[in-house]
């Protein structure tokens, strides 16, 4: 019986002994764990640092962009869309400036045929080319031609927003590195997990050559 006793209470102790090095060993776990948190998001910060320093924020660009169509392309370093930009804009205001001129011509004629022969001439003097044709047909290349300048100018707007979003997207994507020479490796190494057991962690790395 005094062998037994003997044998329980060793026990206990040993358990006992067991369950403090587990505390201690979870603890220890956690404050690893921690400090290679803080270690990672402290490399996070320095490397989001250094890239603020050396391109602008995507917030900057768009509103550079709203100001003055181009500045964003400018600031993005892609200077050779700027001529891009405004050759498309001046051709879709050449273009609409062309149909507006021939709403107003059309305009006038079907004016003046309709009020003929006492017309005032509201919206000037009938074109030469126009002179003897059809109101109604008159009538239908006007509102045909007041339909295709609107649109132009809706052509206009989704230009001047391709800008913007060409800049803003452009932005956040040009700190990613595309080059030829890129490989990527993959680790796999012992890791701590949340609850302080230890894990399996698997590491995608991409890296120059």
């Amino acid at each position: 019986m005094k062998w037994i006793s003997i044998l329980f209470f060793a026990t206990v102790i040993f358990c006992d002994s067991l369950y403090a090095q587990y505390n201690f060993i979870e603890k220890d776990f956690t404050l690893l764990e921690n400090r290679l948190y803080q270690n990672y998001q402290q490399q996070l910060e320095n490397n989001e640092t250094a890239e603020e320093g050396e391109y602008p924020t995507p917030r900057s660009v768009l509103f550079k962009s709203m100001m003055i169509p181009g500045w964003g392309q400018i600031e993005n370093r892609q200077i050779w869309k700027v001529p891009i930009i405004y050759g498309l804009f001046a051709g879709v205001g050449i273009y609409t400036k062309h149909l507006h001129d021939e709403y107003n011509d059309y305009r006038a004629a079907y004016y003046n045929a309709v009020n003929a022969p006492d017309s005032d001439e509201k919206f000037g003097p009938t074109p030469e080319r126009l002179e003897g044709v059809n109101a109604s047909q008159l009538q239908s290349n006007r509102n045909s031609l007041r339909n295709q300048r609107d649109f132009m100018f809706v052509v206009m707007g989704l230009a001047y927003g391709l800008n913007i979003l060409d800049a803003y997207v452009f932005a956040h994507m040009r700190s990613f590195d595309v080059s030829d020479d890129l490989s990527a490796r993959t680790t796999v190494s012992p890791d701590i997990l949340a609850s302080g057991s230890p894990g399996i962690r698997v590491t995608l790395s991409l890296y120059r050559n």
